[in-house]
């Protein structure tokens, strides 16, 4: 088969070149991919940064969809020909891979193979961090930094459909459109507004004023300012570091305030953990996709044979939701 290798040049440039074929488990049935699509983390991985953990494909490529050609026979309901989205460790920037039974998820008959790919590593995050992680719960004020990103987004639609107020930060006018169509109550557009200032104002507004949980992919000088806006009990979840690794952190609001700060990671958890993550979405929100509730939001699509024009466009922050990548 065909996947993209990362090449040990100077740009660390992306190559569709010949691979051996994945071997198929017990419990596990190949995929053969029609689409994957771009995260973050997939530019880590390409720099060296964030190498897949260990008995993972060594390609890029975090999830992807596609139809089914084989199953193992433990690999349970899943049968040749079925279509199925699947969160992976790596491999999806490929034309087949091997996926355990508990980390697909069946797509709506109303999405198509491209709009499925896009779900599976957003929602999951979305899901583990704000609900699991978070407990997020009705009537509570989640604030989600970079909400027009593919997380961002899903993290949006998650965090309405659990009844919560959402604030969000974007970088411009136009994806501050589109997340308030998607259900964000108040958007702060960092790049014309001081958000620590943004989020007393709108504080003083409610009771109680303050954020009960937070995603934060940003990490930062910004998380000392941020903490004391938070409510008795908080729990602030920092998923990245785009903003910087090191902040110097005045710890009394975390004790004056029960607050408590998590470090959350989705990519290297046991199976056991992703699977109780994905059997909770496909109950909790995949019927709200089958009746269009909750959308998938794709910015563009590109062959993967143009996988370095795709990862241009989320490198520069461009993308509003997901850039998919389309397989032959």
């Amino acid at each position: 088969m065909r996947a993209i290798r990362v090449r040990d040049d100077a740009g660390r440039s992306l190559s569709w070149e010949q691979v051996p074929e994945p071997e198929l488990g017990h419990d596990e049935v190949l995929l053969r991919i029609h689409a994957t699509a771009v995260n973050r983390a997939d530019l880590l991985q390409r720099e060296g940064k964030y190498p897949p953990p260990p008995g993972a494909p060594e390609y890029l490529g975090l999830e992807a969809a596609g139809i089914i050609e084989r199953a193992g026979p433990g690999a349970g309901p899943w049968q040749a020909g079925d279509r199925a989205a699947c969160l992976l460790a790596g491999g999806g920037y490929a034309e087949r891979v091997a996926v355990h039974r508990d980390l697909l998820l069946p797509i709506p008959s109303s999405l198509s193979l491209a709009q499925a790919s896009s779900l599976p590593e957003a929602f999951a995050t979305a899901w583990l961090n704000l609900v699991i992680e978070g407990e997020l719960k009705s009537g509570e004020t989640a604030l989600i930094h970079a909400g027009a990103s593919g997380v961002g987004l899903a993290a949006i639609q998650v965090a309405k459909l659990r009844g919560a107020q959402v604030i969000t930060t974007v970088g411009t006018a136009a994806k501050a459109q589109r997340v308030r169509e998607l259900g964000a109550d108040d958007v702060i557009v960092h790049a014309k507004e001081n958000v620590t200032e943004r989020l007393k104002h709108l504080g003083a507004q409610r009771v109680p004023g303050g954020i009960d949980v937070a995603l934060d992919c940003l990490g930062g000088e910004e998380l000392e300012h941020h903490l004391p806006l938070m409510n008795v009990g908080g729990r602030w979840i920092v998923i990245g570091l785009m903003r910087g690794r090191y902040v110097a952190l005045d710890l009394r609001p975390i004790l004056s305030r029960r607050l408590r700060v998590i470090g959350s990671t989705l990519r290297a958890r046991p199976l056991s953990e992703k699977a109780r993550v994905l059997r909770e979405l496909r109950a909790e929100v995949w019927p709200a996709l089958g009746t269009g509730t909750v959308r998938p939001v794709i910015h563009a699509e590109f062959p993967i044979t143009e996988v370095e024009e795709a990862h241009a466009v989320v490198q520069r922050n461009e993308n509003i939701g997901k850039v998919v990548l389309t397989v032959p």
